[in-house]
């Protein structure tokens, strides 16, 4: 300190100190032409000294004009140094950055002075000092002052002019600054990185792409700021990085995908736009690199082909059939498992055009891992049963076809056919809805004799004869009606003369018993005439009831279609089919004279020809109805129409129709001792209610309701 004070006069150090700019700059003059002098004698211990005593007496005074002339000191010193400034920066420099925050905004003014002045004659000697240098002028970038925001920014262009022309700059130590400076909201602050990360990134030799990864989040919140001027330059920004993507050889596309991937869920429209754009880029050239990400892309991917932007939709698309395209192997670091979950998630979506997408993944990997997609069916099969609900009839049929191809193996077409009945069973509404759109598509999927013999089987067993009776009202409606049923119907209709018609026909029967007119809806098909007319014959009182009646009308109304045109032209040789004008009127006798299906019937048989008849028949039929007689004829010679009998047993084409009428009888049995039971329970419950009284009534409340009965048989509906 002494040493100082001998070369730098009394009078210097009072006006360094001096509340005018004028005295202090004459001051630093001052300082500058000692110091120089000492250089040139190389007395640097006394230069030492006079750096430490404007450090310590003047920079870190707790007087403002003393800082202010110690900083111009500082500076004036440097400049005398000249080209040996570089060995004194450890101390010139600290007292100059400790003043870049200082509290007084006049003292930060000449702090970013005193440090242009220095940088400019130390110029890439300063690299050492950059990271604070860095962290200061970060902050003094938002500076409330603006003159300070000013100087600030002049000396920062004069910093990367340094660096950019500097061999000494260390992106290594640099980066984590920047990185943990990305997270700033402040516009300036923001509008200060990204001009930093441009500049570097200009320069040939710093590699700031592969450290792209470290602030690549920082840029992309970047994008949703509210100041139009930052958004277009972090865009920029993020435009110059793909396209040095492109060209470089290698790049970390695994980290940079993790970032995009949460990016691409922004609630900002561009940030979405630019996110789903670099992904879209990624798996373009990424390949194999992105295989482990796969799940989290897709996961990104499928949201956004939803998205309100057309712009997104496109891009989303275009990427999630690039992703598709590329097969890879599951023991390449492919997760089926995961693609799969991410799938199932979207299931859920709200929007159909993501869940029509996570359904062909499903389908794609069941068609390339196949093996693997079935270890994890437990995890998917409920989902893929829930979806046959949707709302969307293309996420339906997907779904089937889905199901489908799982079924292909035994054991799964049995589990699907189970799961399917259960959903029938607890959902009336599914049924009613999507039961005819879902049968249907199986039958064309896996080969309908085979779905119509499983639900049979599992039917016939059915605990819940309501909803047995519902079902197979609903598979007699496809069966007599679909086109994708054409040939089930064709092999019903040889059920007399072909062994794998009876089979079928044998096979159907004991679940269509649940329904009188499912039956005769069967035999009717199956040219059975004789055995239906024995169904007619032997049902009771209780079986004739609204619901009865209600079928029934359907079933007229079916014979007038297409499907029955050969049973109507059979009508052209009564004689030969006796017991099917016998049905017939069965059928015209249970129904009530004044429906519409009497007299769509009744106006058929009308039409019966009676020259077909020989003259014995004729006599007989002499008044009113041309037919009224026939139904008295012995038929003695006649098992089942146009088939001679060849014993007087209850054989026919192997089909032991006496066994199967008792097997229709007894489940008919069972379903009015269940109607009874109902009955029997609602009608305790209204004398309950009626003996209690309105007082017990009201204080039981909603409980005692009929709401809480268990509904009728009446009450459910099937298909059509």
């Amino acid at each position: 300190m002494a040493d100082a004070l001998s070369v730098i006069p009394a009078s210097v150090l009072r006006n360094l100190s001096d509340k005018l700019y004028e005295k202090r700059k004459n001051a630093a003059l001052e300082v500058e032409g000692i110091v120089k002098q000492l250089a040139l004698s190389g007395d640097h211990e006394k230069i030492s000294a006079v750096i430490k005593l404007l450090a310590k007496e003047f920079t870190y005074s707790p007087q403002a004009n003393h800082r202010k002339g110690g900083l111009i000191g500082l500076a004036a010193a440097t400049v005398g140094l000249t080209s040996e400034a570089a060995q004194h920066l450890e101390q010139i420099v600290p007292p100059v950055l400790n003043s870049l925050s200082d509290q007084d905004s006049r003292v930060r003014y000449y702090a970013c002075e005193a440090l242009y002045n220095i940088a400019k004659v130390v110029r890439g000697d300063l690299i050492i000092f950059f990271n604070q240098i860095f962290d200061a002028l970060c902050k003094l970038s938002a500076d409330s002052d603006a003159n300070v925001q000013s100087a600030a920014h002049l000396l920062d262009r004069l910093v990367k002019d340094i660096v950019t022309e500097s061999d000494q700059f260390s992106i290594e130590e640099f980066i984590p600054l920047l990185r943990e400076r990305m997270n700033v909201l402040n516009p300036y602050v923001r509008q200060f990185l990204v001009g930093w990360i441009t500049v570097l990134d200009s320069v040939p030799d710093i590699d700031m792409l592969g450290f792209l990864p470290d602030f690549l989040d920082g840029l992309f919140n970047m994008l949703s700021d509210s100041s139009p001027e930052i958004r277009q330059q972090a865009d920029s920004a993020l435009s110059e990085f793909l396209q040095e993507i492109k060209n470089s050889p290698s790049v970390d596309y695994g980290r940079m995908a993790e970032i995009l991937v949460q990016r691409a869920a922004s609630p900002d429209e561009f940030t979405r736009l630019t996110a789903i754009t670099w992904i879209n880029e990624f798996v373009k050239l990424g390949g194999d690199q992105l295989v482990p990400y796969y799940a989290d892309i897709l996961g990104a991917i499928l949201p956004c082909i939803s998205d309100k932007e057309e712009k997104i939709r496109v891009v989303a698309r275009e990427t999630n059939e690039e992703l598709r395209s590329i097969k890879s192997d599951p023991a390449e670091t492919f997760d089926v498992g995961a693609i799969l979950y991410i799938a199932r998630r979207q299931l859920d979506s709200e929007w159909e055009a993501t869940r029509i997408e996570a359904l062909h993944w499903i389908s794609t990997l069941l068609d390339r891992h196949r093996a693997e997609v079935l270890c994890f069916l437990n995890d998917i099969f409920d989902t893929l049963l829930k979806a046959l609900s949707d709302s969307s009839d293309e996420v339906v049929l997907l779904v089937l076809d889905i199901h489908a191809c799982i079924a292909r193996d035994p054991q799964h077409f049995r589990q699907l056919i189970v799961f399917l009945v259960h959903n029938f069973r607890v959902d009336h509404s599914l049924l009613e809805r999507r039961g005819a759109l879902i049968i249907r598509r199986l039958c064309v999927l896996l080969d309908a004799e085979r779905v119509y013999r499983e639900l049979s089987t599992i039917l016939e067993g059915e605990a819940d004869l309501d909803f047995a009776c519902i079902m197979v009202q609903a598979l007699n409606l496809i069966l007599l009606t679909s086109s994708e049923l054409s040939v089930l119907r064709e092999l019903l209709k040889q059920s007399l003369v072909n062994a794998a018609g009876k089979d079928l026909f044998v096979s159907l029967y004991a679940s269509w018993c649940h329904s009188p007119m499912a039956i005769l809806s069967l035999c009717l098909l199956a040219q059975a005439y004789q055995h239906a007319s024995a169904v007619i014959q032997s049902l009771v009182e209780e079986d004739i009831n609204v619901k009865f009646l209600v079928q029934l009308d359907k079933l007229i109304r079916l014979l007038e279609t297409p499907i029955f045109a050969y049973l109507r032209l059979q009508l052209l040789e009564p004689g030969r089919y006796i017991w099917l004008l016998k049905a017939l009127y069965g059928l015209l006798m249970l129904l009530p004279q004044q429906s519409a299906a009497f007299k769509i019937l009744r106006t058929r048989l009308k039409t019966v020809p009676s020259h077909s008849f020989n003259g014995d028949q004729l006599k007989r039929a002499s008044s009113g109805n041309p037919c009224s007689q026939i139904l008295h004829y012995s038929g003695s010679q006649i098992t089942e129409d146009g088939n001679l009998r060849q014993d007087n047993g209850n054989l026919q084409s192997g089909i032991n129709f006496a066994s199967r009428l008792q097997q229709f009888v007894q489940m008919q049995r069972q379903h009015r001792m269940l109607e009874k039971s109902q009955e029997q329970s609602i009608a305790r419950s209204s004398s309950t209610l009626s003996k209690e009284g309105p007082e017990a009534e009201e204080s039981r409340g909603p409980q005692t309701s009929n709401s809480n009965l268990p509904p009728s048989r009446s009450s459910r509906r099937g298909l059509g």
